[in-house]
């Protein structure tokens, strides 16, 4: 039995089959040009004591980019620079805050992706959407998954960007590696999620957001 989410006891199993994995994507996320999901989820969720939550949410989208490898599908993360004023040092999806000029969400995460990591749109189709997730920071991030043909470049911006790296989807999609851990932040205990992989620790939102699609995929 996995562990209780929003007060619900949650049974998921792994599809491992990239054939699988990608039904599961092309059917249960919400597709291009529909309307943003009614569904949220944050930070608030798995941390009861979150006194100071924003009442307001800046608008953000990220691609998840997930990258068809032969040899097991896997999904891309930045480490982001120490010298970027926003999270340094952490470890997310490209992506950032909507632009006027964007389109859609869907835009703005394929805008971002190309400024910040290179990798060129040709080799992204961008399948859908989950759900929304707010920030303790003030973002409220809509997520898309994009399916990465393998042979692309990469050209980081060092002023956002210090490295990448993949991590498999089968350690990802494994509930046994969604750690919940409680730490101290703004002067408050909270409760997180953590999924620790090879010396690289990706957590908080970026780890909410994997978490919440392991759930779409499954539920």
């Amino acid at each position: 039995m996995d562990t209780p989410t929003n007060g619900r006891e949650v049974r998921l199993t792994v599809p491992l089959d990239p054939t699988a994995i990608e039904s599961l994507l092309r059917t249960r996320l919400d597709p291009i040009g529909a309307p943003p999901s009614l569904r949220t989820r944050g930070d608030a969720d798995i941390s009861e004591n979150w006194p100071d939550k924003p009442t307001s949410f800046r608008p953000a989208a990220v691609l998840a980019p997930i990258i068809m490898r032969p040899e097991g599908w896997t999904m891309l993360f930045t480490q982001r620079a120490e010298e970027t004023p926003a999270h340094p040092g952490q470890i997310s999806f490209p992506g950032g805050r909507v632009h006027e000029s964007d389109r859609d969400a869907v835009h703005t995460a394929l805008r971002e992706t190309r400024e910040e990591i290179g990798l060129d749109l040709s080799f992204i189709e961008p399948l859908g959407a989950w759900d929304q997730y707010e920030t303790g920071t003030g973002y409220r991030i809509t997520p898309i998954v994009g399916l990465v043909t393998p042979g692309f470049e990469l050209t980081l911006d060092p002023r956002e960007v210090a490295s990448v790296f993949e991590a498999p989807l089968s350690f990802l999609f494994d509930p046994a590696n969604h750690e919940r851990r409680t730490g101290e932040w703004r002067g408050f205990q909270r409760t997180y999620y953590a999924m620790p992989y090879e010396g690289r620790f990706i957590w908080g939102a970026t780890a909410g957001m994997i978490r919440a699609l392991y759930e779409r995929l499954h539920e």
